[in-house]
């Protein structure tokens, strides 16, 4: 919340705890919409004045409706290479890259301070760990990212350009269903 407020207007509510409008966009019963926020990518699990930043946490808030299956987004690929770089709560998960691709897996797991699996070696084996994992493979531009909480091991899977993912072109871009 501190930080929030070295940068915007806030208006609260609930004694503080939760963020009500920021620079005067306000959040809206009737409306169904409101000030939902991320630490490097992972939907938070607490109102903000409880979460404690960290040395090089991406806070990120987003006004949108939270009417049906778009209240709960548990990670935003929009904020790759997050969570594989601070992961949450200070804690970060080691990270794995699995594809057929030697050069980009490789680029990848660089990027992200990881280690790169060929898919045809033990990819399963990567997936059952407790590690966050990008899957590359080859096909249109598509990014999806999968987890059950914060601070629990995320799956991305991306097809397309790896060269873009490094570039940074997909981030904060993504979609709510």
């Amino acid at each position: 919340m501190q930080a929030l407020r070295r940068v915007a207007d806030v208006k609260t509510r609930y004694g503080g705890r939760f963020v009500q409008a920021i620079d005067g966009i306000e959040g809206s019963v009737s409306a169904r919409k409101d000030w939902i926020y991320f630490v490097n990518g992972y939907e938070a699990d607490r109102g903000a004045a409880e979460y404690r930043l960290h040395p090089g946490d991406v806070e990120w808030w987003d006004y949108r409706s939270w009417a049906g299956k778009a209240l709960h987004v548990p990670v935003v690929v929009g904020a790759f290479p997050e969570p594989f770089l601070h992961g949450y709560a200070g804690k970060r998960l080691p990270a794995a890259v699995v594809s057929a691709d030697p050069a980009g897996g490789h680029a990848l797991a660089k990027l992200l301070h990881g280690r790169f699996v060929r898919i045809k070696k033990d990819a399963a084996d990567v997936q059952a760990r407790d590690a966050n994992v990008l899957f590359l493979s080859r096909g249109p531009t598509r990014f999806v990212g999968r987890a059950t909480a914060p601070g629990r091991p995320v799956s991305f899977t991306f097809s397309g350009d790896w060269h873009a993912l490094i570039r940074g072109a997909y981030r904060y871009r993504y979609e709510v269903p």
